[in-house]
């Protein structure tokens, strides 16, 4: 067999590697190669799981993505009631970024121990950030987790002022 005819077989062959790589070694696969060497991604919300957790369709793989410094009362976690104001900011959730297009940045670490992307994320079509969207409504408290805190600061601002101003939560639940 001569070269050029080998060519082909040996792209094949790398291309089937690469694959497999990803697939099948720890780090590979399942969004680990979602996020661009410059810790940012792109792609279209496909569904809204809860009040801070979506999944993203980007390049082609579907990526379930949990926003980095928020957490929202429960809807959906097992042996968990649904907890005060949640279905609201689960519906609020739906409201700024189902079927969206969005722009994801990467903190420190890209995964949580469940091996979702962590992100801060981004409306495209007006630049809307909706991890602050969603504290600045009270539909969300901040939730600070190292080396993650890009946004710390800025999201405990927008708690206390939410709470100040009685917003979502703040104003429903007896604790909040």
């Amino acid at each position: 067999m001569s070269w050029k005819r080998a060519i082909p077989w040996v792209v094949l062959f790398v291309a089937v590697a690469i694959f497999a790589i990803d697939r099948l070694v720890p780090g590979g696969g399942s969004g680990r190669a979602a996020a661009g060497a410059d810790g940012r991604a792109a792609g279209l919300v496909t569904r809204v799981v809860d009040g801070d957790t979506v999944h993203v369709r980007i390049d082609g793989s579907d990526e379930r993505v949990r926003y980095i410094g928020v957490d929202t009362p429960e809807t959906v976690k097992p042996g968990t009631p649904v907890q005060c104001f949640g279905k609201a900011a689960s519906a609020y959730n739906h409201r700024l970024v189902d079927g969206q297009s969005v722009r994801l940045r990467f903190d420190a670490e890209q995964h949580d121990r469940y091996g979702r992307l962590l992100a801060y994320v981004y409306r495209a079509r007006d630049g809307l950030f909706v991890n602050a969207a969603l504290v600045r409504g009270g539909f969300a408290t901040t939730l600070t987790i190292a080396p993650n805190t890009a946004h710390a600061t800025q999201f405990a601002a927008l708690e206390r002022r939410a709470r100040d101003r009685r917003r979502g939560l703040w104003r429903a639940c007896p604790t909040g």
